[in-house]
């Protein structure tokens, strides 16, 4: 229950919440704290008269104010704005709690001194977030009252209560044994056998332990949350656009008459389960935290004695090379030292880490625990959507790594003392591990070999008497033609499926192993040969053309690929079909990328609600995620709605064209990377002239959309006209740093290789 304290103080005075009113924010405030943080601004200062008064605001102004409005379809009445053209003068402070609050403003000077003032709106900046917020008429009385958060501060205060003490002890009271819920009075053991004996009319009165009389005694009927546009009105229903509980005069008024509404107690049960589901998960990486910290204490404490043990060695060692070891003795204890120390301190460093992040977590999970038990529907609903965010966050933050250790517990350090004694200068460290030798040229396995179409699969393994230990293996092949030999992958793995190969060619493939000692020799070279396909020449001929040729191309299925989409992007059909939960447009890549030759891909629009504009094309493998497609100079783009489309690139819009998409409709792309060139299509009629020329690099196919769309990757096609990288973005991400992880006989840098490399090797498979 301590780690919860943290969420029940109010970030402005420290103390437990008095009174606390829940900003739009979803934060909490103490009324009296809001109170004096409120700041007056001058009206002519607020955003809506510096719009009214066409003050100069840049762009991004306007879309910060757009951004952070409050102003709904449901008109809430109070806005919220990330910034005013003057801040206020007054000078800051800063709250126990370390957050940086502006007092009230100073009196102003005598009336007959002063000119009058200016009309003023009341300005309130949340601590926690520094959102701003401008107050309407009914200023503090505007935000709801959070009834549940005092209903979980006056249980843990009651939880933490000092123990009660007797009220008829005379001199020092004792502690209270008893309290009689007739007399309303707390006793000791002798004063009740003194004053309240069982016998007679006394008899009758029902004694309690002190903690339950002292809830009974406080525990007062808790006061229904009403509405906060309506005071004597209880809230009865839920407006789910607006995410707050209504009552029947605001629907009937017609704030939220067009809205859709759910019942309270429905919408209550449904937030509580999702709230609850979401705990479960975070409980898991809670239970995981506390053992990866035993884990990480225990390393403490092996470290430590791998540690004693060195040293101890060390100065034996040292000891006996007389007098010209011992200075260099000094050195080699300083540099032991050294790193017991960094191992100590990234270790310790992990922990302090490590335990504050649990810490905030299970503080997290017991407060979101005592919010589940609460029976205040309207309450709960007010804090349940941020709970549900926090939550998700929290469980985010506990990710892939988080709770690996970042140092081992060796010390992979060896002292050689066999040199004479002259080479006691030239004395150093050397690898504790003894170095394995070069590892054996791998076998290629025939009978799992073979061609599929442009595509080839791989498999190799080791002699079956080596046992020297292989850390990874290196598969190269030729261009086709008999050029030089390129590498296609490297990994662990010993099958690998290569896409992209040219139609009706002869490839060379080889693989070797490596370790830390060195890199093996080839394996024997094995010939593959790929189907025969079908060639077409592209230049001067029409769009239509192209894509009634693609039925005479070979075809592959397009996917898109989740490890490099934006979080809000949500997958389905084996990763065919894609929306999203957010009305922001996101961004999401196709998992192959092409840098040569012809290509034609369709996308199906299987949902197209509210006349929104999604955008198709081609962009880099680091175009931003969280924008339309085309916002930034990575992406080449054609955004479109029900009437009309444009072309968009590095946020420049150009070529207007009518026509536009419906549901069901058919979005064609085609990327001719002979010419440089890249079109549209809408249903199988080209959308305005050639979009953009010029075009050179790598590619991948490229979606933005938002919840009102959804797309559906129906086929891709290419030509054997041209050469084509086919990559995905964690190979293009990772390929293109290896050329610095090795080096030996035969091998190459990697990264280099891909850039030029026509093949793509998909993450390899078991037979």
């Amino acid at each position: 229950m301590e780690e919860m304290e943290e969420e029940l103080k109010c970030p402005v005075c420290g103390s437990f919440y008095r009174e606390p009113i829940i900003l739009p924010c979803s934060h909490n405030l103490c009324q009296a704290c809001a109170r004096n943080i409120l700041v007056q601004t001058p009206e002519s200062e607020s955003p809506q008269s510096r719009r009214a008064s066409g003050s100069a605001v840049s762009d991004y102004d306007y879309l910060d104010l757009d951004k952070m409005s409050l102003y709904s379809e449901a008109d809430s009445g109070y806005g919220s704005y990330g910034g005013f053209a003057s801040a206020p003068t007054t000078p800051c402070q800063k709250s126990p709690n370390g957050v940086r609050v502006f007092p009230p403003a100073a009196p102003p000077p005598p009336a007959a001194l002063a000119p009058p003032p200016p009309p003023r709106n009341a300005c309130l900046t949340c601590p926690q977030c520094h959102r701003s917020l401008v107050l309407d008429e009914r200023g503090l009385r505007g935000f709801p009252r959070n009834r549940l958060l005092e209903g979980v501060i006056d249980r843990y205060q009651q939880g933490r209560a000092a123990a009660l003490r007797c009220q008829l002890c005379e001199k020092a009271p004792k502690e209270a044994a008893v309290m009689c819920e007739q007399c309303d009075v707390f006793y000791c053991d002798p004063c009740r056998l003194r004053c309240h004996p069982p016998r007679g009319p006394l008899a009758k009165h029902r004694l309690v332990p002190p903690a339950q009389g002292r809830v009974s005694r406080r525990l007062s009927p808790r006061k229904i949350s009403t509405c906060t546009d309506h005071e004597l009105e209880n809230h009865s229903m839920y407006c789910v656009q607006c995410k707050s509980p209504v009552c029947y005069q605001c629907l009937e008024e017609g704030k939220h008459s067009s809205h859709e509404v759910k019942a309270l107690g429905a919408m209550w049960k449904l937030h509580k389960s999702q709230l609850s589901q979401a705990l479960n998960g975070l409980s898991d990486r809670a239970k995981e935290a506390k053992e990866f910290l035993v884990q990480l204490r225990n390393m403490v404490q092996q470290i430590q004695e791998n540690s004693v043990e060195f040293e101890a060695c060390l100065v034996a060692q040292c000891d006996a090379l007389i007098d010209a070891l011992n200075r260099r003795k000094a050195q080699l204890l300083a540099r032991v030292n050294k790193e017991h120390e960094h191992k100590l301190k990234v270790v310790r460093d992990q922990i302090s880490h490590c335990t504050v992040k649990l810490r905030q977590t299970t503080g997290l999970m017991e407060y979101c625990l005592e919010v589940i038990k609460e029976n205040d529907p309207s309450g709960f609903l007010q804090i349940s959507d941020a709970l549900i965010r926090r939550v998700h966050l929290t469980e985010d933050q506990w990710g892939k790594g988080t709770l690996t250790p970042r140092m081992t517990t060796d010390f992979d350090l060896n002292l050689d003392n066999a040199p004479l004694l002259q080479s006691i200068h030239q004395l150093d460290f050397v690898q504790m591990k003894v170095s394995s030798p070069v590892p054996a040229p791998p076998i290629l396995q025939l009978e799992e070999c073979c061609t599929h179409n442009n595509s080839a699969t791989l498999s190799w393994k080791q002699p079956p008497l080596s046992t020297v230990q292989v850390e990874g293996y290196i598969l190269e092949l030729d261009d086709g033609n008999g050029g030089q030999f390129r590498e296609v992958y490297v990994g662990k793995e010993t099958m690998c499926t290569v896409d992209g190969l040219h139609f009706n060619s002869t490839y060379s493939a080889r693989v070797k192993a490596f370790n830390k000692t060195g890199v093996s020799p080839y394996s024997k070279t094995l010939v593959l040969q790929t189907s025969e396909g079908c060639n077409f020449e592209t230049q001067g001929t029409p769009y239509s053309q192209l894509v009634d040729i693609k039925k005479m191309v070979a075809v592959a299925w397009f996917s898109f690929d989740p490890s490099s989409a934006h979080a809000d992007i949500i997958f389905s059909n084996d990763n065919l079909t894609v929306t999203c939960n957010s009305y922001d447009d996101r961004v999401v890549l196709g998992k192959t990328g092409f840098s040569k030759g012809l290509h034609y891909w369709e996308l199906s629009i299987d949902r197209y609600d509210n006349h929104p504009d999604p955008a198709f094309g081609v962009a880099r493998i680091d175009v931003l995620k969280d924008a339309m497609l085309g916002k930034d100079d990575k992406a080449w783009a054609m955004y479109v709605d029900n009437n009309r489309s444009w072309f968009m690139h590095n946020n420049s819009h150009t070529n207007r064209t009518e026509g536009g998409i419906t549901k069901g409709a058919t979005v064609g792309v085609l990327l001719d990377l002979t010419r440089r060139t890249l079109t549209f299509s809408i249903n199988e009629d080209q959308q305005g002239p050639v979009a953009f020329e010029n075009l050179e690099g790598l590619f991948f196919p490229a979606v933005s959309l938002n919840r009102n769309v959804q797309v559906w990757a129906l086929t891709v096609h290419w030509s054997t006209t041209g050469s084509l990288v086919l990559l995905s973005p964690q190979w293009a991400l990772v390929l293109s740093s290896m050329g610095t992880l090795w080096s030996g006989e035969g091998s190459s840098a990697a990264g280099m290789a891909w850039k030029e490399l026509n093949l793509h090797p998909k993450p390899p498979v078991s037979p």
